[in-house]
């Protein structure tokens, strides 16, 4: 992505997608699930007819019936419009004893764009990642170091979340988390999808850097999942900054 473009440029550009069309899944739902159920909705060619597919929707609360048959029905079910549909997924979601609970939601997720689209006679998108987000926010996980390898001092802690605080401030993103950790500063965040995300974070860190250059100009960002330290170091020793 162009550091000066955002998701509602690009929605906009590619789909004819408003920012009112857009739809953030905000529960954190792991790749593999969500990799899992697209490929498993986009194979879906619904022979069956919707009266098919609602007369069999109470087979989701049998405990005798088989997992990867249970999905087949969470993905039958969301591909209609049905407010039957909906809310026989939306029953399903709260079961106690619903080992399912990643694919049913990203089911109802679909099911209720489904529905709006119909009743709205608009276009709905659903973007979805394995961090999730809140309201018009994505959530990301991203890690500064410095240039040389030195441990982050106290000083340079309080510079780098008052940049983040002041850059934050102007754009609406919020940070939930931030640990400094010897030579890494890894923050998780939530970020407006109007927000060029590249843009915003490399501002931080020339502004940082205007106190003593101690942050190496690249960083990893990641919507997919939090990264443990261990993780970390790999992935910079892969890529020859260690």
């Amino acid at each position: 992505m162009e550091k000066n473009k955002n998701i509602c440029d690009l929605l906009s550009e590619y789909l004819d997608v408003g920012t009112e069309g857009i739809n953030i899944l905000e529960e954190q739902i792991d790749s593999v699930t969500q990799s899992e159920y697209f490929e498993c909705s986009n194979k879906s060619n619904n022979q069956r007819s919707q009266e098919e597919i609602i007369r069999d929707k109470d087979l989701i609360f049998d405990k005798t019936i088989p997992i990867d048959h249970k999905k087949n029905i969470l993905v039958q079910l969301a591909s209609i419009n049905s407010v039957e549909a909906y809310r026989a997924i939306e029953k399903y979601l709260y079961e106690s004893n619903n080992n399912l609970y990643g694919w049913t939601y990203l089911a109802l997720q679909e099911s209720r764009l489904l529905l709006e689209s119909k009743f709205l006679d608009e276009n709905k998108v659903l973007i979805t990642t394995g961090l999730g987000g809140k309201g018009n926010k994505l959530r990301y996980f991203i890690v500064f170091f410095t240039g040389d390898w030195s441990s982050i001092s106290l000083v340079q802690q309080r510079i780098i979340k008052s940049e983040l605080d002041f850059a934050f401030s102007r754009s609406g993103a919020e940070i939930e988390d931030i640990i400094f950790e010897d030579s890494f500063a890894s923050i998780l965040t939530i970020i407006p999808i109007h927000v060029p995300v590249q843009q915003l974070f490399d501002k931080v860190i020339k502004e940082c850097n205007e106190f003593g250059s101690f942050l190496f100009n690249d960083y990893i960002i990641t919507n997919v999942r939090v990264l443990s330290i261990e993780e970390i170091r790999e992935l910079l020793a892969i890529n020859n900054i260690l």
